[in-house]
């Protein structure tokens, strides 16, 4: 068995951060029961393009493989009873809403515990459920600029950045997914369920780490660098070679000695301006001065097999076609495939969680309200009248309905 197979979650989620998190425990084992608004078409992420077609996508694809769907009309009361019962045989009830609404829809711990006082009810939002801010919606790229990263990213001259990547979304998925966890643990413990609020806002601050502890205790004023340089490790940056860009790291001096033996300058070791961390931060320009043009001299070949030979942390910059073809994520099996009667057989990134052994097989992303049968009669128990009568009630939805999401 997967780690998580005795696990039952019930998922309001949609598009990125809600979705990602749900994926790993799915990855896992977890059953993932994913709640679909008839009224806006279901999960936006089915929509986004450019590889969409009608209600699928490879973006829905790839974070929400090994789900299951089914449209429930959650502002119906009849649709409303149906998520009752299944909270009623759920371990949690997942969500990425705005931090408003888990209140509005009743889906915290103090709206369902009546029915289930193991449920854990997870709501991942913009910026939690308390606070001035809760109300309002929120997305990864507004979130990286209003958190300080996008003052952290670029070069020293140019408009802030954002990363290339959505990591405040990712990251906030993989807080939800431990949050999940930790707290069925705890209601499997203890004998009652909690809630978890958790905030995209909050795991962009946590994210700062060190460079907020320097600021609150030392008044550290962060900056962007030059080259993706560390804020206080040098040499610790990108390095133009003759034909590319490499990273070369000293974090530790035992590199340092080695990478100035490796550019033919032993002198820089004993040199005074840059013989230990303090020396050669405080005369960073003039250093990187001096290896940049030792490191244009010679193709990034040349430079990362003698920095490998050397042990010195080092590393092309890739592009992604290139890092995708690196023999050592397929060695590590970071590449799965699943079979989708649309898009035919897909192939996707593998989870990196390593949990006993890997298994084989991963189930596409559901269609839209593709298991409603099997949730509805087979977990349910409903028979095909109680069905028809949820449904003449608006409980799935107004066939042919869809409104903005």
């Amino acid at each position: 068995m997967r780690p998580l197979e005795d696990v039952r979650v019930v998922a309001i989620e949609q598009y990125g951060a809600g979705p990602f998190g749900s994926l790993y425990l799915a990855d896992l084992g977890a059953e993932i029961i994913k709640i679909e608004d008839p009224r806006t078409g279901g999960d936006v992420g089915r929509y986004v393009p450019p590889y969409q077609e009608e209600a699928d996508s490879l973006f829905f694809e790839t974070f929400n493989r090994g789900k299951k769907s089914i449209d429930l009309d959650l502002s119906n009361p009849a649709g409303r009873s149906v998520l009752g019962d299944l909270v009623r045989v759920s371990d949690a009830i997942y969500s990425n809403l705005r931090g408003d609404i888990p209140a509005r829809l009743g889906i915290r711990y103090e709206d369902l515990c009546e029915i289930n006082p193991r449920i854990v009810c997870c709501s991942l939002s913009g910026f939690g459920m308390t606070g001035p801010r809760s109300a309002e919606p929120a997305y990864d790229y507004i979130l990286q600029g209003l958190t300080g990263w996008m003052s952290l990213t670029g070069e020293p001259d140019d408009p802030p950045t954002k990363t290339g990547l959505s990591l405040v979304d990712y990251s906030g998925g993989l807080v939800a997914a431990l949050a999940v966890v930790a707290g069925i643990h705890s209601a499997r413990r203890d004998g009652h369920g909690l809630d978890c609020d958790l905030s995209l806002f909050d795991v962009g601050i946590s994210l700062l780490t060190y460079i907020a502890t320097w600021h609150l205790n030392g008044g550290y004023v962060p900056t962007r660098t030059a080259r993706s340089a560390h804020p206080s490790l040098v040499p610790f940056q990108n390095f133009e070679t003759a034909d590319g860009w490499i990273v070369v790291g000293c974090a530790k001096e035992k590199f340092w000695r080695r990478l100035t033996e490796v550019i033919g300058r032993p002198d820089l070791a004993t040199d005074a301006h840059f013989r230990d961390f303090a020396a050669r931060r405080a005369n960073s320009s003039e250093l990187i001065e001096i290896l940049s043009a030792i490191f244009r001299s010679a193709p990034s070949g040349h430079w990362l097999a003698k920095l490998t030979e050397a042990g010195i942390p080092s590393g092309p910059v890739r592009t992604v076609e290139q890092a995708l073809a690196e023999p050592q994520a397929a060695a590590r099996g970071m590449f799965i495939e699943t079979s989708h009667d649309r898009f035919g057989a897909v192939k996707q990134i593998a989870t990196p969680i390593r949990v006993g052994e890997r298994w084989p097989g991963h189930p596409r992303a559901p269609h839209r309200n593709e298991h409603a049968a099997e949730v509805l009669g087979g977990l349910l128990g409903y028979d095909g009248e109680r069905i028809g009568h949820l449904a003449a009630a608006g409980a799935f939805g107004a066939p042919g309905v869809r409104e903005e999401a």
